[in-house]
């Protein structure tokens, strides 16, 4: 009976004294947000006392393991630096090593934000032989689905080198790169996106399903081979596992496969901006890019998006780039220039976020049309050294009157003003500009910034 008594009592201590398991976030190489009440979680087991020591100040916190063999605890990092160790210590000992100091960035959308050096971009290539930053920290996530949203994925910290490089975002890299160069700091990116995918994916499924105008439209997005279309599916496996962990900001690149229900994309990208929001218990800024002209089956609908993407840009802290200017061949749906689209996404941060000055970074929107003497005199946001054409005549305009019939327009620029007119219609009421597929219109603010592609009417479009 006391040999039976004494295993019994070998075995509990055993279950009692589990290690300390991380989740792969949280891992030597990472880079952590600086100057902030930063996160770090993991398992281990009931009531287990953990000590954590962070060697920029040699400070040690302690946590206890839950009933549910969790522990979590917060820490306060410093300013930007490294490299620094973090040691664990509880049932086993953990070191994590090589951490730096830094901002943090997640990377996410469809395939323009997966692309990399394996789709052969010519932009990569050309950076591979010099790419090595020990500064700039790839985290990049696996496609992966899940039902129910998860607490860990399957991925690693890594250095920028020539191999890791390779499958990494490159408009992920660029933008990085940029920042690191700008603000002096490392760089940590979280690389999760999938090609293919629409934005009801990349949402909490009851924030579509509980809302009828998303739901409806969600249920319109026809099922591929390639990629999951189910509302919540790459959020539960690619976002919820990282929500937990510090960051400063989020770039997106999506709503190619949203164009078959643009009408309710602003709806739905705000909303799953607010739900990623909710679930960083932050209102970090939100910068994505304006899809590029392509040669959809559909006049319009790839101008529809443009439009709702513009609309989102009125939700707080995001901002918009336009890349009409960086698009070679509308018959490609991935335009080949990653560089330039990450940089401009860097200016956005670099600007808003970092307070950085002395650049544009906005392209000019529309603001208002004001009708005189048979000409429309259209003012804009975000030219405040006025406009330019980079062609003796002003392309894809064109104005209607109340039949709503368009006609090519022509127009001068005042400044920061545009006058339209066309001989064909004595009133106007209407102007749009580059409003179609494969439009790419040639005008630009002084700043060589281009005009965000606009329409003055709300008329029903096919």
């Amino acid at each position: 009976m006391k040999k039976w008594s004494s295993l019994f009592f070998i075995c509990l201590s055993l279950v009692c004294h589990a290690n300390i398991r991380l989740p792969a976030v949280i891992s030597s190489n990472m880079v952590l947000q600086q100057q902030s009440t930063v996160k770090l979680w993991g398992w281990c087991g009931p009531a287990e006392k953990i000590a954590v020591t962070t060697s920029w100040n040699n400070k040690t916190d302690t946590a206890v393991g839950t009933r549910d063999a969790k522990w979590q605890i917060s820490i306060q990092t410093p300013a930007a630096g490294g490299p620094y160790t973090i040691t664990l210590k509880g049932w086993n000992t953990i070191v994590l090593e090589n951490i730096l100091i830094g901002e943090v960035w997640v990377c996410s959308g469809q395939s323009n934000m997966e692309w990399s050096y394996n789709n052969k971009l010519k932009d990569i290539a050309d950076e591979l032989p010099t790419c090595y930053n020990t500064n700039i920290r790839f985290f990049h996530i696996p496609k992966t689905t899940a039902e129910y949203p998860q607490d860990d994925c399957a991925a690693q910290w890594t250095i920028c080198d020539s191999n890791t490089l390779k499958s990494f975002s490159a408009v992920g890299y660029f933008f990085g790169k940029k920042l690191n160069k700008d603000l002096n700091v490392p760089i940590g990116l979280i690389n999760t996106s999938w090609g293919g995918t629409p934005a009801e994916v990349w949402t909490p499924e009851e924030k579509v399903n509980n809302d009828a105008e998303l739901k409806s439209a969600a249920a319109k997005q026809e099922p591929k081979a390639w990629w999951p279309c189910l509302p919540g599916a790459t959020y539960n496996a690619m976002i919820a596992p990282v929500t937990n962990y510090g960051i400063a900001g989020s770039i997106w690149y999506q709503g190619e496969s949203n164009t078959g229900t643009a009408s309710t994309y602003s709806k739905l990208l705000t909303t799953m901006i607010d739900s990623w929001r909710k679930a960083w218990n932050k209102d970090f800024p939100f910068y994505f890019v304006q899809i590029a002209p392509y040669k959809y089956g559909n006049n319009y609908i790839g101008a529809l998006l443009r439009e709702q993407q513009t609309k989102a840009m009125a939700y707080p802290n995001t901002g918009m780039v336009v890349i009409t200017d960086l698009v070679a061949d509308t018959a490609n749906i991935h335009p080949t220039n990653k560089h330039d689209v990450g940089a401009r996404l860097a200016n956005w941060a670099l600007h808003d976020t970092y307070k950085k000055e002395g650049f544009a970074y906005k392209s000019p929107l529309y603001k208002n049309m004001e009708v005189k003497k048979g000409k429309a005199y259209i003012e804009f946001d975000n030219a405040p050294n006025g406009l330019m054409a980079k062609d003796k005549v002003i392309t894809e305009l064109y104005v209607a009157g109340s039949d709503q019939q368009f006609y090519p327009a022509e127009a001068k620029i005042e400044k920061d003003k545009l006058v339209v007119w066309s001989k064909q219609v004595k009133e106007p009421v209407a102007v749009r500009y580059a409003f179609g597929n494969t439009a790419i219109g040639n005008l630009y603010s002084k700043e060589e910034l281009p005009v965000c592609a606009f329409r003055t009417d709300s008329w029903d479009v096919k």
